[in-house]
């Protein structure tokens, strides 16, 4: 039935007026976690009408969706599709405010004491000019994996906190705090001064002037450290290079080609941080 319909040219348009200035999150992990965690105002939750095999899942959304007092849309498949411009959304769409980041000036700074091993043991992950909403994803979703206890984003030139981020880190931006500077240098200038390590991260071992450059496997973890994650084309800048103690670089496990020498800056910083927080139980003294 409906096969002599002309495809798509009779498609009917949304029937929703968007709230102004909301955003769209698509996928299961990211509108879940919005919904439970409420960090963002809730428009109306799209949940897929079809009698399919998630239909279960959907049955929870409209629980919680209705405990919230939110309006539950039950809309085809193809409505959802250009809501969410044809990404994955698995049957369910979520109008939420934007999500920004967070200012350091409001942050509340973690007391060092006097040397305490939990104090000592501190690592926030610093992003300097991620621009490619993938990457900022999986590396949120990496860095709460693996126990990171703050996220800072430098200001320009870095990719916001979009609803393609949130499903990128599978939900994990939704309950992350992610932080931003528009003074990176002077930020982590003022770590070191209270006693933060600072360590940048190269792509391959190279020399890097007046910073020696070790080996991630050679990191010991004694004192808060702050690691310094740069942009998968141009790597950290000089500036913030300037400001590092020590560079980690990933030593490669064969002689490589050209073409193919660095690895995927989100996969590298997974690295250097299990590297790091693997210290964590086993760390001496």
């Amino acid at each position: 039935a409906g096969k002599g319909k002309g495809k798509g040219t009779e498609r009917k348009p949304l029937s929703v007026e968007r709230t102004k200035g909301s955003e769209i999150l698509f996928g299961v992990a990211p509108c879940w976690l919005a919904l439970a965690r409420a960090r963002r105002a809730l428009f109306r939750l799209f949940l897929k009408r079809s009698s399919g095999s998630g239909r279960p899942l959907r049955g929870e959304f409209a629980l919680q969706a209705a405990a919230r007092g939110l309006p539950v849309l039950h809309v085809p498949g193809r409505e959802l599709d250009t809501l969410c411009r044809g990404r994955a959304h698995q049957g369910v769409c979520l109008e939420v405010s934007p999500l920004p980041f967070k200012s350091l000036r409001d942050a509340e700074e973690p007391q060092l004491g006097d040397g305490e091993s939990g104090s000592r043991q501190l690592l926030w992950l610093v992003l300097e000019h991620i621009q490619d909403p993938m990457n900022l994803g999986a590396l949120l979703r990496s860095a709460y994996f693996l126990g990171v206890d703050r996220v800072v984003a430098s200001h320009r030139n870095s990719c916001p906190l979009t609803p393609v981020v949130s499903k990128a880190s599978a939900g994990a931006m939704e309950v992350l705090d992610v932080y931003s500077t528009d003074d990176l240098q002077g930020f982590l200038k003022a770590k070191s001064a209270e006693g933060w390590e600072v360590v940048g991260t190269v792509s391959r071992p190279r020399d890097v002037e007046d910073v020696p450059v070790i080996s991630c496997s050679e990191f010991r973890w004694d004192k808060p450290v702050i690691v310094v994650i740069g942009s998968e084309g141009e790597g950290i800048s000089l500036e913030t290079e300037l400001q590092c103690q020590r560079m980690l670089a990933i030593p490669p496990g064969r002689v490589l080609h050209p073409g193919i020498d660095s690895l995927n800056v989100s996969v590298a910083a997974g690295i250097l941080l299990h590297s790091i927080c693997s210290q964590k139980r086993r760390h001496g003294d």
